[in-house]
C-alpha cells in the first residue's frame, strides 16, 4: 500500500441522489486512495463543474458533501465521473451527454452506476461515451477496473505534451542560431 502513496492521486466527482450509494461509493473511491467530490444531482455536477445546469434553482439548496478547501475554488481538476443513471431531474445519461459535449470535459471519463440491469440502457450508455457501466451495488472490484480509464486520459496528455516537447526541441537544432555558436568556435587547421 505505501506504492500507492506514491502514485498520482485522482480526483473522482460522485454524483448519486441516494445518500447511502452517495457514501459507499464514496467509501470505496477513498478506500482506493482516490480523492472524492460527492454530489446528490446531475445539476449540482454541471455546477461543480462550471457548466451550470438546467434545473439549477430547483436544486440551488442541495449540498455539496465532500468539498475539501482546495474544491472551493472549482480549480482542482476531475479525472473521472461516476453517476447514477435515475435520478429526479437529470438522469445520468443525461448529464454524461451533457459532459461529452462540453469541449472542456469530453475526454473526462465518466462511469454510469445503477441498480436496473436493462441492456438497452447499457447499450446506449456506453455508445454515446460511458467508458463503463456498473451494477448496484458497486463493489471494491468495480472500483478497481476505473484505474485503466484514469491511466488512459493521463497518458494521452503526456503524449501531447511530449509530441509538443519534441516538435520545440527538434525546432532548436534545426536553428542556424543555435547551430552557429558551434561551429564558430571550430578552429580551422
Amino acid at each position: 500500500m505505501g506504492n500507492m502513496a506514491t502514485q498520482t492521486e485522482f480526483h473522482v466527482l460522485a454524483v448519486d441522489d441516494s445518500l447511502i450509494d452517495r457514501k459507499l461509493i464514496e467509501r470505496l473511491l477513498k478506500t482506493s486512495s482516490y480523492q472524492v467530490t460527492a454530489v446528490d444531482s446531475g445539476s449540482k455536477a454541471l455546477e461543480f463543474l462550471g457548466l451550470n445546469g438546467e434545473n439549477e434553482d430547483e436544486e440551488r439548496n442541495s449540498s455539496v458533501e465532500s468539498v475539501s478547501a482546495a474544491d472551493e475554488d472549482h480549480q482542482v481538476g476531475v479525472n473521472l465521473i461516476i453517476t447514477d443513471y435515475c435520478m429526479p431531474g437529470m438522469t445520468g445519461y443525461d448529464l454524461l451527454r451533457k459532459i461529452k459535449q462540453s469541449s472542456s470535459f469530453k475526454d473526462i471519463p465518466v462511469v454510469i452506476m445503477s441498480s436496473e440491469n436493462i441492456p438497452s440502457r447499457i447499450n446506449r450508455c456506453l455508445e454515446d461515451g460511458a467508458e463503463e457501466f456498473f451494477l448496484k451495488p458497486v463493489k471494491l472490484s468495480d472500483v478497481n477496473k476505473l484505474r485503466p480509464h484514469l491511466m488512459k486520459g493521463i497518458t494521452t496528455k503526456n503524449e501531447m505534451q511530449s509530441n509538443t516537447n519534441k516538435r520545440k526541441g527538434s525546432e532548436e537544432i534545426q536553428s542556424p542560431d543555435r547551430t552557429r555558436p558551434r561551429y564558430n568556435e571550430l578552429e580551422v587547421v
